[in-house]
């Protein structure tokens, strides 16, 4: 068998908004659920983009200094399951936390390669995004029907305070990226610029 590969849309190697302190962020590639209104629609499509090796991007993501853990969000993690289990367990190994964002809800998390990643999981949120439901006031939440689980000793509801509500991020090419969950007014500002 061959190195286990990952279909990747995006990387950030530092963020405070997506999950508990500085963390490493994987947008993954390719989603099935397709939510009306989904921030990530540029990662719905299952076709190449960025195809990376297991080991190659836990390199990478080992080499940044100050980060805490990593986040996995997408697309549709799961969709990805086995792959990712790997990388989380190499990324624990190492001292850091795995926190995941799945459009899935926890029961319908319960087959082998499913049931892989979640074992290496410390922070879990399931549910897809509605839109009529957007909010930016829950932490961690794109929308509320979404729920938190804390799935090992490492976190819990009071750390849901360390985490800035967005960022934007401006590449060298001066191209701009926002992450985290925005109100509507930094979201049009930034679409615009």
């Amino acid at each position: 068998m061959g190195a286990m590969r990952l279909n990747l849309a995006n990387t950030l190697r530092k963020s405070a908004a997506n999950g508990p302190g500085e963390r490493f962020v994987v947008w993954v590639q390719g989603c099935p659920l397709a939510c009306p209104g989904c921030w990530n629609r540029d990662t719905w499509s299952f076709g190449p983009r960025r195809v990376m090796e297991v080991d190659a991007l836990a390199e990478e993501i080992l080499a940044v200094r100050g980060i805490e853990g990593v986040t996995l969000t997408g697309g549709e993690p799961f969709v990805q399951a086995r792959a990712l289990a790997s990388l989380g367990r190499i990324v624990q190994d190492a001292g850091l936390s795995v926190f995941v964002f799945t459009g899935f809800e926890r029961a319908q998390l319960v087959g082998h390669a499913r049931r892989e990643l979640l074992e290496v999981t410390d922070v879990l949120v399931t549910g897809r995004y509605v839109q009529a439901g957007r909010s930016t006031e829950e932490p961690w939440r794109g929308s509320s029907n979404q729920q938190v689980w804390f799935l090992t000793e490492r976190y819990a509801a009071e750390d849901m305070t360390r985490t800035a509500a967005a960022e934007v991020h401006v590449a060298a090419d001066g191209s701009m990226r926002l992450t985290g969950f925005p109100p509507d007014e930094l979201r049009a500002a930034v679409a615009s610029s």
